[in-house]
């Protein structure tokens, strides 16, 4: 029988690590895939210059076991798939069902285009409440056209064979029977393979976060999402004023040189001299009010001190003015409130 060749959708964590090495060892040979979306925290890192892409966590994970690694980025896609999961939300504004299934779509063409036999996860039965319980990756796998071609190394035992364990391409014997969130057996079995690298458990993926999920849905309530505006939404502070003109101020050095580059998009409010910037998020002057507010913010956010503010769109100045910061009940009522949101 010819040598099989396995994709291992690779996140960089240990589950992914370890389901790789358990289906390597059989003498498959075994490719990671790490997609991106924009809304993993490393994502985020290397938008700011703060990362190098060879500095990530799932290139350094996969350069400790020498294990080949593609990566794909669907960021100009998957904002659609967050303003509109067919499968829901889970606590916040985490699709993660829907996600799931777009990761197995995209290593479905790599597979086909590279010729790849099946696919390795690292999932875990009953890890994740909504995406990994057994009615659910049964859902996934359809949906996404794998329907039997995915291996879960360290929960095969507990799960109906795949079709590459039924022909024998891997031995479901030397899998295992993991549930749960419980990571002492992955630990051991780190140990068991002399692994150097265990990186430590951590919840990368954005959208679970609450505050994330509040300004996702204010933007789709206001009609604000595209995939230009979803790079936006991990980035600094965000406001709505009652105008319902949404206004982002940077909380560092980093942060502000990033808006700053959406100048030629947006408005832009910042400093005569040092201090944070905001974007405006419309693409109309704003009015007097609307451009008072947003330099009242940069002010308060600026060390909190009087100073001279300018309007600008593509590095022209608009307009200046003196600005005062805004009181901490004025802020109160600008910053988002929790929205609302339809879960299906």
């Amino acid at each position: 029988m010819a040598r099989k060749r396995a994709l291992a959708l690779f996140s960089g964590g240990l589950d992914s690590i370890l389901a790789a090495e358990l289906v390597r060892r059989q003498g498959v040979e075994v490719v990671g895939l790490h997609i991106k979306t924009g809304f993993f925290s490393e994502d985020v890192k290397q938008r700011l210059g703060l990362l190098k892409p060879e500095e990530t966590p799932a290139v350094l994970a996969a350069k400790s076991i020498n294990l080949p690694l593609i990566e794909v980025d669907i960021s100009n896609t998957y904002c659609d798939i967050i303003a509109n999961p067919r499968y829901g939300y889970g606590k916040n504004a985490n699709p993660c069902v829907d996600c799931k299934i777009k990761f197995f779509k995209t290593a479905k063409e790599v597979m086909e285009k590279e010729g790849f036999d099946f696919l390795v996860t690292g999932e875990v039965l009953n890890q994740r409440p909504k995406s990994q319980r057994i009615d659910t990756l049964k859902v996934i796998e359809k949906e996404s056209g794998l329907e039997g071609f995915v291996v879960r190394p360290l929960s095969a035992k507990l799960l109906p064979p795949s079709i590459p364990e039924q022909k024998g391409w891997v031995d479901r014997e030397k899998f295992l029977d993991i549930k749960g969130k419980n990571r002492e057996r992955q630990l051991q079995l780190a140990k068991e393979f002399g692994l150097s690298y265990i990186p430590q458990p951590s919840g990368g993926c954005l959208l679970t976060m609450e505050e994330i999920g509040k300004r996702i849905f204010d933007h789709l309530e206001h009609n604000q999402w595209n995939c230009e505006t979803a790079k936006l939404i991990p980035i600094g502070r965000h406001f709505r004023l009652p105008s319902g003109l949404k206004v982002i101020v940077a909380r560092n050095k980093d942060e502000a040189n990033y808006l700053k580059s959406f100048s030629d998009k947006w408005y832009l409010m910042r400093p005569v001299g040092k201090g944070t910037v905001a974007v405006l998020l419309t693409d109309r002057e704003p009015d007097e009010e609307d451009i008072k507010l947003a330099a009242g913010l940069v002010a308060r956010y600026s060390k909190n001190t009087e100073r001279e503010v300018e309007l600008v769109k593509n590095n022209k100045v608009i307009t200046k003015l003196i600005a005062k910061p805004l009181s901490e009940e004025l802020i109160g009522q600008l910053r988002l409130k929790p929205t609302l949101k339809n879960k299906t």
